[in-house]
């Protein structure tokens, strides 16, 4: 489903060249979680970052569904996007002046859905927001405003979702709900899931763990 295949990425500082990944590589399978785990600056959210097309690694191969991200435009990576890829951040991302119902349709309103506004409501109900479709994210708890971010990145029934740190905003008892419904509707929708945590217990959750360290990918689960 998505393998990303010897990632290098480089940033130039004023102290010189840096690299923040070294040849990582990473695989899920349809209907396989992934945790990607190490310490801060090791380079997990830039991976994250590079299966979702949104960086460019320096050299390295990125493959999903059978087609070779690296080579797309940037209009042929936003398509892929729009059409097969979810992304949950930590930060929810909401906009502040849209309804959990105008935030969660965004995106298929780009992608042309006529049925942006079904599709939404339809996912937030399912996430157990039916009843706060008007409300806007100051309206919303935090566990609220996550599950309606989840509902954002399901609403296309893409392919792939990839999450990040999606529980670090949270309290334990709200994140463990969180997570639930993540991985519940992960395992429904057969779609892989790629998710960078510091959570020990949630890397847990997930069928297979890769620990990341200076940029390379130093054990395997």
């Amino acid at each position: 489903m998505l393998e990303l295949i010897d990632i290098k990425v480089r940033l130039q500082s004023k102290a010189g060249t840096v690299n923040i990944l070294r040849g990582a590589s990473v695989a899920a399978s349809p209907g396989e979680s992934v945790a990607v785990t190490g310490r801060s600056g090791s380079g997990k959210t830039t991976l994250l970052m590079v299966a979702a097309g949104l960086l460019r690694p320096d050299s390295g191969r990125v493959l999903a569904q059978g087609l070779d991200l690296t080579r797309m435009t940037e209009d042929e990576l936003a398509g892929f996007r729009r059409r097969r890829v979810g992304v949950v951040f930590q930060s929810f991302h909401l906009l502040p002046n849209m309804t959990a119902l105008e935030n969660a349709a965004l995106p298929l309103e780009f992608a042309g859905r006529e049925d942006a506004l079904e599709a939404a409501a339809s996912a937030l109900d399912r996430l157990g927001l039916g009843t706060r479709l008007d409300h806007y994210p100051a309206e919303l708890s935090g566990g609220e405003q996550q599950r309606a971010a989840i509902a954002r990145a399901f609403a296309a029934t893409p392919s792939i979702i990839l999450a990040d740190e999606p529980t670090g905003n949270l309290d334990s008892a709200t994140g463990e709900d969180v997570a639930r419904t993540l991985f519940s509707l992960c395992t429904e929708k057969n779609t892989c899931l790629i998710l960078v945590t510091h959570d020990a217990a949630l890397a847990a959750r997930c069928d297979r763990r890769v620990v990341l360290a200076d940029g390379m990918v130093v054990e395997t689960a």
